[in-house]
């Protein structure tokens, strides 16, 4: 048994109870998974975690994670002057090339979707809506909301992973 096995085996026996945990605390199914693959891979880098007490830190790191993800929703401040004593850290050319490639790509790939799956998902990542506000406001189930989202990000992440 290596080190991180009490971890993964909480985590897989934990995760849809974490999910749908956290879907409530957030208000959406596809939020609240990428909120758990994100907990996972933070915790996969920590040291290991006694078997004992790994389903416990499991529970608290999830409800924790769902606050944190809530107060930076409601709590974006703007970002405080720059100054002028740091040093420039503006990124390389050819990075700043390949970023706008990855980013013409996902357009791309979203242009694709048809028209409410690429809506409930800019709603969802850009205007921050949650998916019981998108599903009203497009007139949709929750479940329908949820599945546009999870199809938007499958194709973005194949682009991505492409590249």
């Amino acid at each position: 048994m290596t080190h991180d096995e009490p971890l993964l085996r909480a985590f897989l026996l934990q995760r849809g109870v974490m999910e749908r945990r956290i879907a409530r605390r957030v208000g959406c199914r596809a939020a609240a998974a990428d909120l758990v693959q994100d907990l996972f891979l933070r915790l996969w880098q920590r040291p290991p975690v006694d078997a004992h007490a790994a389903a416990r830190y499991l529970t608290v790191s999830a409800r924790n994670i769902a606050t944190d993800h809530l107060r930076a929703v409601s709590h974006r401040a703007p970002r405080a002057a720059i100054s002028p004593d740091l040093p420039d850290r503006s990124p390389a050319p050819d990075a700043v090339l390949a970023g706008r490639q990855e980013l013409e790509a996902v357009e791309a790939a979203l242009a694709a979707l048809p028209e409410r799956t690429r809506q409930a998902f800019l709603l969802n990542r850009v205007h921050e809506r949650t998916c019981p506000e998108i599903a009203q406001l497009l007139g949709v189930s929750l479940a329908t909301v949820e599945r546009d989202i999870a199809r938007a990000l499958l194709a973005c992440r194949a682009i991505l992973d492409r590249g």
